[in-house]
């Protein structure tokens, strides 16, 4: 297996490194004007972008407001989910009046979770969404 690995390592490098010097690795010939030496793909998108929605305004206060925090399940169940007690028991002591509500999203952290956005939406005035540790 090793060996395998090692013999495609060493086709890439040779491959890549004709390609640098300006050498066909099909033809190994330079300066061939019948045709490309490479092939390049072109990195410009060729679609328009999706419309951009602006973050919501920044709020002048936290006092009295309701914060989420909410865990996207980056890293599985356990993954330093103590971070956002950390933090939820930081505004208890330090400011009281803030009512921090700790959420995990449902599903992977690469599916949506309407149901949560919308709670989110009706009862909250920030969220901090993201990995917790």
């Amino acid at each position: 297996m090793k060996r395998k690995i090692f013999l495609c390592c060493a086709v890439v490098v040779v491959v890549a490194a004709l390609a640098f010097v300006g050498l066909s690795p099909l033809t190994a010939q330079r300066g061939n004007a019948a045709g490309p030496m490479i092939t390049v793909m072109n990195p410009a998108i060729a679609n328009k972008m999706v419309d951009r929605i602006p973050l919501s305004p920044r709020l002048d206060t936290l006092d009295g407001k309701t914060v989420y925090m909410v865990d996207i399940n980056w890293g599985g169940p356990d993954a330093a989910y103590s971070v956002f007690e950390e933090i939820r028991d930081w505004f208890a002591q330090n400011k009281p009046s803030v009512n921090v509500i700790i959420k995990r999203k449902a599903g992977m952290y690469t599916m949506d979770d309407p149901a949560l956005w919308k709670e989110i939406a009706e009862k909250g005035n920030a969220a901090l969404i993201g990995i917790s540790g």
